[in-house]
């Protein structure tokens, strides 16, 4: 995805995120953030935070910075925050996920949901969310990942060309967020509608 196309397709979707994409994806940020609740570590980081769809499912205990490229998304997010008293959101800040404004070691937990495949150089922000995490924390993915067969892999193949317009990557390969010799995979399964999503928990080696 280039930058601006990313740009121009966040701020064409963000009026309407919520009630498409968004509520196809909610079951994703709903098992996400659960997971991410029972884990120990207050300090999270949420890399995409959109419109906020999963502020409020994080638990009180939790301290929830969220990054997002778009500010037209940010301002839907900060909306949410303000009007349901999200006390366990502690900012939200303009940011680009290749360059993470932060030190490293800095959370306990990254999430990144749904945004790996809409990303310029998903490479690169997988480096930055694993320097900013601290050893032993947990990075947890929910993200359409692409097929090698089947009706959904050739879907995947024609909508490839239009991934500009779209606003995501269809043929994005699990492999690309499998390259950091840090990170390990314990977690891994299929999610609603129909498989097509994919939760992903990597582990930062401890020291």
């Amino acid at each position: 995805m280039e930058l601006n196309a990313v740009t121009t397709s966040y701020a064409r979707w963000a009026p309407i995120y919520d009630k498409t994409f968004g509520a196809i994806t909610n079951v994703g940020r709903r098992r996400a953030t659960k997971y991410i609740n029972a884990q120990l570590g207050t300090d999270v980081l949420e890399v995409g935070v959109g419109t906020g769809l999963a502020l409020p499912n994080y638990s009180a205990e939790k301290s929830v910075t969220g990054i997002d490229f778009s500010n037209e998304m940010l301002a839907k997010a900060q909306d949410k925050v303000d009007t349901q008293n999200l006390t366990q959101i502690k900012e939200l800040r303009q940011m680009d996920a290749r360059s993470l404004d932060f030190p490293d070691a800095s959370f306990d937990q990254v999430a990144a949901m749904h945004i790996v495949s809409v990303v310029p150089e998903p490479e690169r922000v997988m480096t930055e969310m694993s320097r900013v995490l601290r050893p032993g924390g947990q990075i947890v993915i929910t993200n359409h990942f692409s097929r090698e067969t089947g009706f959904l892999a050739f879907l995947e193949r024609i909508s490839a060309p239009f991934e500009n317009l779209l606003g995501w990557h269809s043929d994005f390969e699990i492999n690309v967020v499998l390259g950091l010799p840090e990170l390990k995979i314990v977690k891994q399964h299929t999610l609603p509608p129909m498989g097509m999503m994919t939760f992903l928990a990597l582990q930062k080696d401890a020291i």
